[in-house]
């Protein structure tokens, strides 16, 4: 590539974070702007070495740089693995020929594998701005892809990441469609899987619109970030892992998708099928379990909506080469107490534990993930699974499972306890008739989880529950009080979390 001298920019780093948004900020009067005719927010390339990036530009009109100088966002620098002092050269972004199939969707078009293969190639190497990713995600959201759509993207997503591949003809997974506060499943199927003998390789991820994804809770307790060969090295030697999936790229247009999903707050069933099974079949899973559970405020409405979804998963799964099983749950509350990754993590420890005050609830629905799971993959006779996945926890194994793998991959920890707390109580005495999912978990993230890993609620009301006036229905529990004052501000705001009615 030809290289203009006045495009050549000496790199500061001035210290910015940006999360995942790739950045370059550059005087607003210097020679490269005037020349080339760049304005703010213009989509340019820059190259250093062997590497190349696209990053929204982002003038600066103040004498924090000087002529000749650029500054790179944390992550810029990090993908473009520059260091500061290295030379820099800006050039323009032809336009993208795939953002006309995302037109053609926004007006309802049906796209082709072709067009999907197209755009998702294009999200991973960059060349969207966050801006033309709300729009793809938009024009997929609701009912707007058909089943071929879904497969192409999935099709698409595996495409562009890392495939694991392993030994063992049979691999397990599970995994669930979120939308309920707690839930935190995963951490005790995972060890009564792999202590019945089971390869599985689980990976999940962080929150997108809830206050702790799985590998938030999971990282309270044990590192997550984990490479492709720490995996490897976990599961050959505990035939389980606990990782971050985002940390080894196994679909990362996904995890792309998933930062602009989580600014919009939106999770679309399509794009969310694709997500799931283009990670399970990146990760070398045979043999999956999906949680789907259902209930009038969590991400499933009904029961109606739960069976098209697993038929989908299942559709999708044929075609790539999944088995998958669906366990349709009741999703009207929280699942256990702990909404938040702190919290989460110890109702996970008081089930592995066996502890007289563990959730039941949490303890029951993870007894019946691992037994579907067992029965998939052929491990015991249909009937037979929960009675297996019982006798492994209840006898201790699977806590010493558990404590094994966290070991080896980098030690286990206990988790931390936030500062500040303020139980919320009942104005009234009467039964818990009614449990708001959305606003508890709303409430949650404005008290700090899941970035303040100790924040979140200790739920304590469960459906049915008869309180007297006064009687405490959940604590919030901050890290700072700032946080804490803005959750309880919420609350006099909208109290409508949990209804009581006369006993």
């Amino acid at each position: 590539m030809a290289v203009h001298k006045g495009n050549i920019l000496k790199l500061r780093r001035l210290g910015i974070d940006t999360n995942l948004e790739n950045i370059i900020f550059m005087r607003a009067d210097s020679q490269v702007s005037r020349s080339e005719g760049f304005t703010a927010n213009t989509r340019v390339l820059v190259h250093h070495l062997n590497h190349t990036m696209v990053a929204t530009l982002n003038l600066v009109t103040s004498n924090l740089l000087l002529e000749g100088e650029a500054a790179l966002s944390d992550a810029a620098f990090n993908l473009l693995q520059a260091r500061e002092g290295s030379l820099v050269w800006i050039t323009h972004l032809k336009p993208i020929a795939s953002f006309s199939d995302v037109r053609a969707k926004m007006f309802g078009k049906k796209l082709t594998e072709q067009a999907f293969r197209h755009i998702i190639s294009d999200i991973t190497h960059g060349y969207y701005s966050k801006i033309e990713m709300a729009a793809f995600i938009t024009a997929c959201t609701g009912d707007n892809l058909s089943l071929d759509e879904i497969i192409y993207l999935t099709k698409a997503m595996i495409a562009t990441g890392t495939r694991l591949k392993w030994k063992a003809p049979v691999i397990a997974d599970k995994h669930s469609v979120g939308g309920l506060p707690g839930n935190r499943t995963t951490p005790i199927v995972v060890p009564i899987a792999a202590a019945a003998g089971l390869i599985i390789p689980k990976v999940s991820s962080r929150a997108i619109t809830s206050p702790a994804g799985t590998a938030d809770t999971i990282e309270v307790l044990t590192p997550v970030n984990l490479s492709i060969s720490r995996i490897r090295d976990v599961v050959q030697k505990e035939g389980g892992c606990m990782a971050w999936g985002g940390a080894v790229h196994l679909s990362p247009a996904d995890d792309i998708i998933i930062s602009v999903e989580k600014a919009l707050d939106v999770d679309s069933s399509g794009q969310m099928i694709a997500s799931v099974l283009s990670k399970k079949a990146a990760a070398g899973s045979t043999h999956v379990v999906i949680d789907i559970p259902v209930g009038e405020t969590a991400k499933v409405r009904t029961t109606e909506d739960a069976l098209k979804l697993e038929y989908y998963f299942k559709a999708v799964g044929n075609v790539i080469g999944l088995s998958i099983e669906v366990l349709v749950s009741d999703g009207a509350q929280p699942v256990g107490r702990g909404i938040g990754p702190a919290l989460e993590a110890r109702d996970v420890l008081a089930v592995l534990r066996n502890q007289p005050d563990a959730p039941s609830d949490l303890k029951n629905r993870s007894l019946k993930l691992a037994a579907l799971l067992l029965e998939s993959v052929g491990k015991v006779p249909r009937g037979a699974g929960e009675e297996k996945a019982r006798q492994l926890l209840e006898s201790g194994a699977a806590l010493d499972k558990f404590y094994r793998i966290c070991q080896a991959q980098g030690g286990f920890r206990e988790p931390t306890e936030a500062l500040y707390r303020h139980p919320v109580v009942a104005t009234k005495d009467g039964v818990v008739s009614r449990v708001n999912n959305r606003k508890l978990a709303k409430l949650a993230k404005l008290a700090g989880a899941p970035k303040s890993p100790a924040a979140g609620i200790h739920f304590v009301a469960p459906l049915g529950t008869h309180v007297r006036k006064g009687q405490t229905l959940f604590t919030i529990h901050s890290e700072s009080r700032g946080e804490l004052a803005y959750s309880i501000d919420f609350l006099k705001t909208d109290n409508n979390l949990i209804q009581l009615d006369p006993a």
